[in-house]
């Protein structure tokens, strides 16, 4: 199975990479830049194909937005709050929450769909969305291509020694979400607060 997945992602890897990334994907960016560092992608295009996809998934939210707010409001009703707090943080910010809003947890689908409802430009949003995929994606594939070979080293220790991997992998991922989820309360008080 892993010989096949192996396979597959030297095979479609760019496709892989786009639709990953056009769905949310630090992980597949990670993978992206490992590839990179063992030569199965290039850096460049790996760069440009996951930067176009987080800009589609960011546009195709946008427009849910713009052409769908009556659905937004009646099925989205558990969001109220983020998308209250979204459009408070475009108030305040502007532009740059655009940027932004890729690295703040719980929020990556809930501002581009907020702004869409907005009166807000579409061409600016697109052109601020795809600047911010690009970097998005050049950052972390980079990142992941020059400590590549401790990643793999990582993985390698990981699949002998899963009895140890697995509950790390889970007490990381918890304190992770954790944190990710407390930094974006403060934010979430402090915007709301003033």
């Amino acid at each position: 199975m892993e010989e096949l997945f192996t396979q597959w992602l030297q095979e479609y890897g760019y496709i892989i990479l786009f639709i990953w990334s056009t769905l949310e994907g630090e992980l597949g960016l990670i993978m992206a830049g490992i590839m990179c560092h063992t030569g199965h992608m290039t850096i460049p295009i790996a760069i440009i194909v996951a930067g176009l996809g987080g800009f589609v998934g960011d546009q195709v939210y946008f427009y849910i937005g713009r052409y769908n707010k009556q659905f937004i409001y009646k099925k989205l009703k558990t969001q109220r709050r983020k998308f209250a707090l979204a459009h408070l943080l475009l108030q305040r910010y502007g532009w740059p929450i655009i940027f932004a809003q890729r690295y703040l947890y719980g929020m990556r689908t809930v501002i581009p769909m907020s702004i869409g409802v907005t009166r807000y430009s579409a061409k600016t949003f697109a052109f601020i969305n795809l600047i911010s995929a690009l970097v998005w994606a050049a950052i972390t594939i980079l990142l992941a291509y020059f400590f590549g070979e401790q990643l793999l080293q990582i993985v390698h220790y990981g699949k002998e020694h899963y009895y140890i991997a697995i509950p790390f992998a889970l007490i990381l991922g918890g304190g992770i979400y954790y944190y990710l989820h407390r930094a974006t309360a403060k934010v979430e008080q402090k915007v709301i607060g003033k």
